[in-house]
């Protein structure tokens, strides 16, 4: 990939950048803004350079929606579904931190807002996949963007395995670079393929049938896999153990041979509903797994108190129902682990586990804490993602 440093000239340049600022939200207040840091040193780079900026992103989360039903300052569960996602409050935290943005409703209003910008200056336009051709990775709408600026940066890992107009398309029609946190997560994830040993994978989350093959990949390479969430409920019950009314992979896919690998690991204990912990053998037809137990907690210790690379992306429990205990004792056996021994290497990365992280405030003990979720995955399975390729094939 061409890079920040391989561009000649910025100043009085308007530079495109797909950044992604999908962070929660709540009555206005940005609950987490991990990803909006972590564009911050392009964004720097950039208008420190005389650039002219356009940032583009999308957002799914509803103001308030993480709250939904709470009845703390009147939100409720109706009110907070039926508010449209907007980045407006992510232009408020950016002009709180000094940086000269204006936010921009839609395309149309933007090419006067991009053409009046000074140097050094940026507009953040509102969620671009509030756009037709975005997600259908419209060519015509991909040149419609491009006409705002003379160059394109992607420092948008956590989007980059999406085939969107903003992330693909674009680089046929300007001369395309990566950013630095692009750059930093396709260096880090990448010490994945070659790492010290032993080597610790920590997958959790759901659909066994998506990350099979990247159970079985890692598992040529790692001296533990240990599956947890939603991913051991499928490998329980391709043991023979009763799942009772747990979550599972709606998938047919035969995964026996695959689970009783000698270095596949799985819970020995559960958590069912009402917080209730059982041996995975006294497991009910009426039970719902929903976290790892303390026993299966300890032996995951006994194995991260050894590694020397460790990677993880996925929740241990139903983290957004409140099943928290597990994630969070997870990410701080980790945490504590790295910062002990400078010669482990952690990496981390998932939605429900950044969360984690940012709620024990631990995310400076890791190696590298990744803004991405799926992208993470999908890098980790194929060394590559679309939006990557984009920007290699880019003829500009």
């Amino acid at each position: 990939m061409k890079t920040l440093t391989d561009i000649p000239h910025l100043t009085g340049v308007k530079v495109l950048l797909r950044v992604d600022f999908n962070v929660p939200i709540n009555n206005g207040s940005i609950k987490d803004d991990f990803r909006i840091r972590k564009a911050l040193p392009t964004i720097d780079f950039l208008r420190g350079k005389g650039a002219r900026l356009i940032l583009i992103s999308h957002i799914e989360t509803s103001d308030g929606l993480v709250e939904a039903g709470s009845k703390e300052k009147g939100v409720s569960a109706k009110n907070s579904l039926a508010k449209k996602p907007t980045l407006a409050p992510v232009a408020d935290y950016l002009k709180k931190k000094g940086l000269p943005v204006t936010f921009v409703k839609n395309i149309s209003s933007a090419f006067a807002a991009a053409e009046a910008l000074k140097d050094g200056e940026m507009i953040l336009l509102e969620n671009i996949r509030e756009n037709k051709g975005e997600k259908e990775n419209d060519r015509k709408f991909a040149e419609q963007l491009a006409s705002l600026a003379d160059i394109y940066v992607n420092d948008a890992f956590s989007v980059s395995h999406r085939e969107h107009a903003s992330v693909c398309a674009i680089t046929g029609f300007l001369p395309s670079y990566a950013g630095f946190q692009l750059e930093e997560e396709v260096k880090q994830l990448s010490a994945a393929f070659n790492p010290s040993h032993p080597f610790l994978f920590i997958l959790g989350g759901a659909k066994f049938d998506t990350k099979l093959p990247l159970i079985q990949k890692f598992s040529k390479t790692a001296d533990t896999v240990f599956i947890g969430g939603a991913l051991a409920n499928d490998a329980l019950k391709a043991k023979g153990y009763e799942v009772g009314v747990s979550k599972i992979s709606d998938g047919a896919t035969d995964i026996s041979a695959v689970v009783n690998q000698p270095k596949i690991m799985i819970p020995v204990d559960v958590v069912v509903q009402n917080h209730v912990e059982k041996e995975i053998g006294d497991i009910g037809p009426i039970d719902s797994i929903s976290d790892s137990g303390s026993k299966t907690l300890t032996a995951l210790k006994a194995k991260i108190d050894v590694a020397q690379f460790i990677l993880w992306n996925g929740p241990l429990g139903v983290y957004e129902k409140g099943f928290t205990e597990g994630t969070e004792r997870l990410a701080e056996t980790i945490a504590n682990r790295t910062a002990s021994d400078k010669n482990v290497r952690s990496i981390v990365g998932g939605g429900d586990t950044l969360a984690a992280i940012a709620k024990l405030g631990v995310e400076d003990k890791f190696t590298f804490v990744s803004t991405g979720g799926g992208a993470m995955l999908d890098f980790l399975a194929q060394g590559t993602l679309v939006g990557i390729e984009a920007l290699n094939s880019s003829s500009q």
